[in-house]
């Protein structure tokens, strides 16, 4: 797809979305997979790893941490060394864009007897880490942080397990309370008002490691060991939403997509689009290493308003988004409300800002309030939206200007290389111009 300059590209009025695609694969379970190979004890192999640059981030910082990485393409080889065989790094674990990198990362380093710097790009710089940083400095862990922003400073050494009730939902904080946990002395505990995402129980268990669960709590003893395996990242149904949101939206579409993760705690996205009308078929296929894998065909239906409660927040705030966008795109005075989001303004930008600035934009009425918004749809025009750098803003600005009247300018569009590098070409490809 034509771009205006070398990081905007035209997004062009389209009529239906037809079509099969196979999205990358999940962001969450690679980053996941990556950490967990390298402090197992033996070499792991990863088919269908994310080509996203966070996930690239996460490979980064291990192989400073003295881990051997190899591979071609989606799959890797990953030769663990153990948590104690990690080394000190000669230079600051940047994690880049990749919020998810820097907090499991600092997990991993909470319990390594060495001084680790933990950095990223300055979108990461500003998004705080409090929340991560209070669980693990209980757990024995010395943190030092620019007023609980990056960079962080952690010098690591001997742990004792916790209990945590974190205040707010986090997979991330989770994650990172039971990677430091793994090396503690007794047992840590995470229990959470809402359930997250459990990628990282699941990936632990397929590691060998005995994970107890009751409710929304989560519980590992310290000092297992994890085993090498041959694992395979399923697609990401947080990209897939937005070819979700697009079918939903668009008269006359039909888009199957292919192997992708079917984690129930991550498939709120299905629930909230069939309630704006769209018809959604399910097919499970498969589990792999404790991961539902399947299909989906999604067709445009009787497009309606939708809302979000507060407590569906938590399993979908990566693909509020992509639902904007289907906002976005309903008929003529239908809207589409969220509150209880206030997370999505410490992302890789203000998403909440970002996502009414760009709508407004395109046509849309939108009402900001501090923690969501409400957008009742209008006619589409084609305009200049700016993405501001962040990759899931892009995307939806993207979908929702394949509806507009004339062609839109997505500005800031390189950001896509975060998660989904070709996602222009598959949107031009389900898409095409009228």
């Amino acid at each position: 797809m034509p771009g205006t300059a070398a990081d905007a590209v035209i997004v062009r009025p389209a009529a239906a979305a037809t079509g099969r695609i196979a999205v990358p694969g999940d962001k969450s379970i690679s980053h996941r997979y990556a950490l967990l190979a390298a402090v197992a004890r033996g070499t792991s192999v990863i088919e269908g790893y994310s080509p996203g640059a966070d996930c690239a981030a996460t490979l980064a910082c291990l192989r400073r941490l003295g881990v051997r990485i190899d591979g071609r393409q989606s799959t890797i080889q990953v030769e663990g060394r153990g948590f104690e065989g990690l080394i000190a790094p000669d230079s600051v674990l940047y994690a880049a864009n990749s919020g998810t990198t820097l907090r499991l990362l600092a997990g991993i380093v909470a319990g390594r007897p060495f001084r680790s710097v933990l950095d990223g790009d300055a979108s990461l710089s500003n998004r705080p880490m409090r929340r991560v940083m209070e669980p693990l400095v209980r757990m024995g862990a010395a943190i030092t942080a620019r007023d609980g922003r990056p960079p962080l400073t952690i010098q690591g050494g001997p742990l004792r397990g916790i209990s945590h009730r974190p205040d707010v939902p986090s997979a991330q904080v989770k994650s990172a309370v039971l990677l430091a946990g793994l090396q503690a002395a007794g047992r840590t505990s995470v229990t959470e008002v809402v359930a997250t995402r459990d990628h990282t129980e699941r990936a632990l268990e397929a590691f060998g490691v005995i994970v107890e669960r009751e409710g929304s709590a989560v519980a590992i003893d310290g000092g297992q060991a994890l085993r090498p395996c041959g694992l395979s990242v399923p697609g990401d149904v947080s990209s897939a939403a937005f070819w979700i949101a697009l079918a939903a939206a668009t008269p006359g579409s039909d888009i199957r997509i292919e192997n992708v993760g079917l984690n129930p705690t991550r498939t709120a996205v299905i629930d909230v689009v069939r309630r704006a009308g769209a018809i959604v078929e399910v097919e499970l296929e498969r589990e792999r290493h404790g991961e539902p894998v399947g299909r989906l065909r999604v067709k445009g239906g009787a497009a309606r308003s939708f809302s979000i409660d507060p407590t569906e927040v938590p399993a979908l705030i990566d693909e509020i988004p992509a639902l904007a966008a289907l906002g976005a795109l309903l008929p003529e005075g239908e809207r589409m409300q969220v509150q209880g989001a206030g997370e999505l303004r410490v992302k890789e930008s203000d998403r909440i800002e970002g996502l009414a600035a760009g709508f407004r934009a395109l046509g849309a009425s939108v009402d900001e309030y501090p923690d969501g918004f409400q957008l009742v749809a209008r006619p589409l025009t084609g305009a200049t939206v700016d993405a501001r750098g962040d990759h899931r803003l892009a995307m939806a600005f993207a979908v929702a200007a394949t509806g507009a009247r004339t062609p839109s300018v997505i500005a800031g569009a390189s950001s896509i290389v975060v998660s989904y590098p070709g996602f222009f070409d598959e949107l031009a490809r389900l898409a095409p111009a009228r």
